[in-house]
């Protein structure tokens, strides 16, 4: 039987409610001076600089609500923010968010998303301190993220140098090869399908990389070959990619064959997987959850084994405003 309560669209609660329901019974973190309710929020900067990062997430660009749960989009529109966060080498504090949405939206769907959010902010250690709820014609989602560097140096993606190491944290391909499975009309492999609906990024990973050193670092989110492309760019360098330690799992090579798609275009170009890339001087003890896999040189762009991608190839990433 269908509640009251699960009708109701967010026509019927207006704004103050939609917004009461996004912060009652949530508990801020410490770092949260004054939270939602006044014109602005206060959060502690005991660092004195403030790491900031916005992603936008538009329905049917994004993400689809038929593909996806809204606790599934709530989680995936923090995770990206967080991630862009953690690749300085910051710790996330506060998110702020804000909400477009049909006055025929579903309150269940705000629920999710709000759920999906304070979960994935709560894990770290953050809140969500503040945001705007407005009419539009479909759903969009604003996060701006702000994080603390505590005390260290930011970890840009400027600094790598000639000689050093390319190592990885996390896995690549698979939310691609899941957006793929979603795109044929398929739910299955699960996990496939989990990885594209709720990234998860190796955080403790980066923020281990900064302490060890690390010269420049990114989060992979375009795609991995595009994001060494941009890393590259911002140091001035070339980044030769080896093929042996990116070598497709079994499953996505079953999910390949399935779908008649080469899973190296997954791994190679597949974006949303928010692993991170970083680059580390020779003879630096790798930290735990990275591994090697190229290397730094004179020259520009990125390659994978000597071999430039091009576009016979297929697309290098994720393109804004492809078409």
């Amino acid at each position: 039987m269908t509640s009251a309560s699960s009708k109701q669209t967010v026509a019927d609660i207006g704004e103050l409610g939609v917004i009461d329901r996004a912060v009652r019974g949530h508990v801020q973190p410490d770092t949260t001076l004054l939270g939602p309710g006044d014109d602005a929020a206060i959060v502690r900067a005991a660092d004195s600089r403030v790491v900031a990062s916005t992603d936008v997430l538009v329905e049917g660009v994004h993400f689809r609500l038929d593909w996806s749960t809204a606790e599934q989009v709530g989680r995936k529109a923090i995770a990206q923010n967080a991630a862009d966060i953690a690749a300085m080498g910051a710790h996330s504090t506060a998110f702020l968010v804000g909400l477009c949405c049909p006055s025929s939206t579903p309150v269940e769907v705000v629920d999710g998303l709000v759920k999906g959010m304070w979960a994935a902010a709560s894990e770290l250690g953050a809140g969500i301190v503040g945001g705007d709820v407005v009419r539009s014609d479909n759903v969009v989602i604003s996060v701006t993220a702000l994080g603390d560097l505590r005390g260290q140096e930011p970890v840009t993606r400027s600094g790598a140098q000639v000689g050093d190491v390319v190592a990885l944290a996390g896995r690549v391909g698979w939310s691609g090869a899941g957006l793929a499975v979603l795109s044929r009309g398929f739910r299955a492999p699960a996990a496939v399908v989990l990885a594209h609906r709720e990234p998860e990024p190796p955080y403790a990973a980066a923020l281990a990389a900064a302490a060890a050193g690390a010269t420049a670092m990114t989060d992979v989110s375009d795609g991995l070959l595009a994001d060494a492309g941009h890393l590259a760019a911002a140091s001035g360098v070339g980044i030769e990619l080896r093929r042996r330690p990116l070598t497709p799992p079994q499953r996505l090579v079953d999910v390949g064959n399935a779908l008649g798609v080469d899973p190296w275009t997954w791994v190679l170009t597949g974006g949303e997987d928010h692993a991170f890339l970083a680059t580390f001087p020779a003879g630096t003890a790798l930290p735990e959850g990275w591994e090697a896999i190229g290397t730094v040189h004179a020259g520009a762009g990125a390659q994978v084994d000597d071999k430039r991608w091009t576009e016979a190839d297929g697309p290098t990433g994720w393109q804004a405003f492809g078409k």
